[in-house]
């Protein structure tokens, strides 16, 4: 535990962290990776790149500040990035290496003094423990199921397929043909590569499509561009490729009984954890009424439309509405979709006939689901 006087002291340097925003963590990389150039082996340096990942640091550098004296409040969020560092093989060792550049980055650049650098490596400290005791039980878990593994693991690439203009499945098995390790419908995989041509190793974390079933995974790829994994793994790998693979992670996932409604709302690439969801629904033969909301650009890059057909026929109780911003002619021929628009409003700003909550009201009692950057705009709640 922290005591007050070094509570005091990190809140006290919130109005400075708050003044040099991400600045501060830019600083922060640039020195860890001029120091210790072996850990960009491990970091998403497209992230870097782009600033996604220093502005994600400062949030979390800053919601710690804010929280120091409440530490409960960040719980869920150690459990999200517990479960990715779980993926990216994070371990403890390396918390002493960003300790020691994130005090000597606030000495660089504030001169803040000895006593607020000391408060500051406390409750570096403090959280440090927590994440490793974490991330110790998540390492612990998956290594000790039925098909788990420590680290890394080989997988050969058994089958790839198209699914739309931008989508792309990748179904994988184990070279050593052993079983693998179960996970909850929702989960992902990180994908460790290094093929020719790159720089250094890239990990990335892809949805998890289908129930677990014990002999092997699939995932589902949007290519993005200037995406370099997602484009090698569109454009350059093949079938009997090996990639290695950490063990499935992630707190995002469906875990309800028999008796609760199920709603399942997503955009774009975002129905890839929704899909393993689905398909755990149907094999389970949920009784309970599920709904599947989707919302895509147009029917081009609208994946799996056939597959969410399928497994919608083997539940009792299913109901599906698919919203295309820009639908095609063929789309409008083929009746892909039922509504046009998304926010809630056509293209025109008028609101569309049939709103997602004239398709169904949200209830009490039910379970919903969400993922995708469209998923929040195409209904209204």
């Amino acid at each position: 535990m922290l005591d007050a006087q070094t509570i005091a002291t990190v809140k006290a340097t919130i109005p400075l962290l708050v003044e040099t925003g991400p600045k501060l963590t830019a600083h922060f990389y640039d020195r860890m990776f001029a120091h210790n150039p072996e850990l960009k082996e491990i970091f998403n340096m497209s992230n870097q790149r782009n600033g996604d990942q220093r502005e994600a640091l400062f949030n979390a550098i800053a919601a710690y500040a804010s929280n120091i004296d409440n530490l409960a409040a960040l719980l869920p969020a150690v459990e999200k990035i517990a479960q990715k560092h779980t993926s990216f093989q994070i371990r403890p060792e390396q918390y002493n290496i960003v300790g020691g550049h994130l005090l000597a980055t606030l000495d660089e650049m504030f001169s803040p003094g000895q006593e607020v650098l000391d408060a500051w490596g406390k409750a570096y400290g403090v959280l440090a423990n927590v994440f490793i005791n974490r991330e110790a039980e998540i390492y612990q878990d998956s290594a000790s199921k039925t098909g788990g593994w420590e680290g890394t693991r080989a997988f050969r690439i058994v089958k790839k397929t198209p699914r739309s203009a931008l989508i792309t499945s990748f179904e994988m098995e184990p070279v050593d043909g052993q079983p693998v390790a179960d996970y909850q419908p929702g989960q992902y995989l990180a994908v460790w590569l290094k093929p020719e041509g790159f720089e250094y190793q890239e990990i990335r974390q892809y949805s998890l499509t289908r129930k677990a079933d014990g002999k092997g995974y699939r995932i589902a790829v949007k290519r993005e561009s200037g995406g370099q994994v997602s484009n090698w793994l569109h454009n350059a790998s093949s079938e009997g490729d090996v990639v290695h693979l950490a063990a499935p992670a992630g707190d995002f996932f469906l875990t309800v009984d028999a008796e609760t409604p199920v709603t399942l709302l997503s955009g774009g690439v975002g129905q890839t954890p929704m899909l393993a969801m689905l398909d755990s629904l149907a094999k389970a033969r949920h009784p309970a009424q599920v709904n599947w909301f989707h919302a895509a650009e147009n029917g081009e890059v609208h994946a799996f439309a056939d597959e969410v057909s399928a497994l919608g026929a083997a539940l009792p109780k299913f109901a599906s509405h698919v919203w295309y911003r820009s639908p095609g002619e063929e789309d409008r021929q083929a009746a892909r979709f039922n509504s046009e628009g998304f926010d809630g409003f056509d293209r025109s700003g008028r609101e569309p006939a049939r709103p997602a909550d004239a398709v169904l009201p949200l209830r009490p009692g039910s379970l919903y689901a969400a993922c995708g950057k469209a998923a929040g705009g195409a209904w209204r709640q």
